[in-house]
């Protein structure tokens, strides 16, 4: 199995079997998906949603089963994962931009939650940074940024351990070592993970102040930040 020459060919190939493969190759993919919605604050009811990178929709599918009749924008570079969006919420209110991160116009306080799954590791570090100040200045006083992702630093010796774990949880699921194989060609190629204590000051230098971390094996995290 190979990857494919861009990222966006890349998940246009990854989207058939997209919610199975992130299940048997994301430890805790579950639990982190439904962070989205146990973590929130009480008595929170978003009106208007933003969903970055947001695949095949499994991120805006937790948030629908509480907040059917809220508002949805949904982006994603891969026509393939917008178009499987768009079937799978026929009917709900959504709005659906194929479009990359950069080039997509954050506009202010308009958003009570922008959501990413899995989604900002294919940011350079000084492209998160600057994304992160994007969200805080789209969200309304009081709005919620749901992020969840592989939280590492590369260079440091603890990311050998995590490949190790990471290895053995994946072929549990696939014993034959292709998808290994092709996961760390994805991930040497297309991801730029940082590690939590890295991404926590680069929230806070973008206004969050209110920022909680729900950490699985100290590298698999979600983080709740309020503006």
């Amino acid at each position: 199995m190979k990857i494919a020459n861009s990222l966006v060919d890349e998940f246009d190939k990854f989207s058939v079997n997209y919610t199975e493969d992130m299940m048997r190759c994301v430890p805790y993919y579950q639990t982190l998906l439904s962070s989205f919605v146990t973590t929130l604050p009480s008595g929170f009811r978003p009106k208007r949603v933003l969903d970055l990178g947001c695949g095949n929709g499994n991120v805006t599918a937790q948030l629908l089963q509480t907040f059917p009749e809220s508002y949805f924008e949904l982006l994603d570079a891969s026509l393939e994962m917008i178009d499987l969006c768009k079937n799978r919420f026929e009917g709900y209110n959504i709005n659906y931009y194929t479009t990359f991160f950069n080039d997509f116009e954050f506009s202010d306080n308009t958003y009570d939650m922008v959501v990413a799954g899995f989604s900002l590791h294919h940011c350079e570090a000084a492209d998160k940074q600057t994304l992160y100040k994007k969200i805080y200045t789209s969200l309304k006083p009081g709005g919620v940024f749901g992020y969840t992702d592989l939280m590492i630093d590369r260079t440091k010796p603890e990311h050998e351990t995590l490949l190790q774990d990471w290895k053995h949880f994946v072929l549990q699921n696939y014993p034959d070592e292709d998808k290994w194989e092709w996961l760390m060609e994805h991930y040497a190629a297309y991801d730029q993970p940082e590690s939590l204590e890295t991404i926590l000051p680069w929230l806070k230098d973008a206004g969050f102040m209110n920022i909680e971390p729900f950490i699985h094996d100290r590298y698999w995290v979600y983080v709740k930040a309020i503006k």
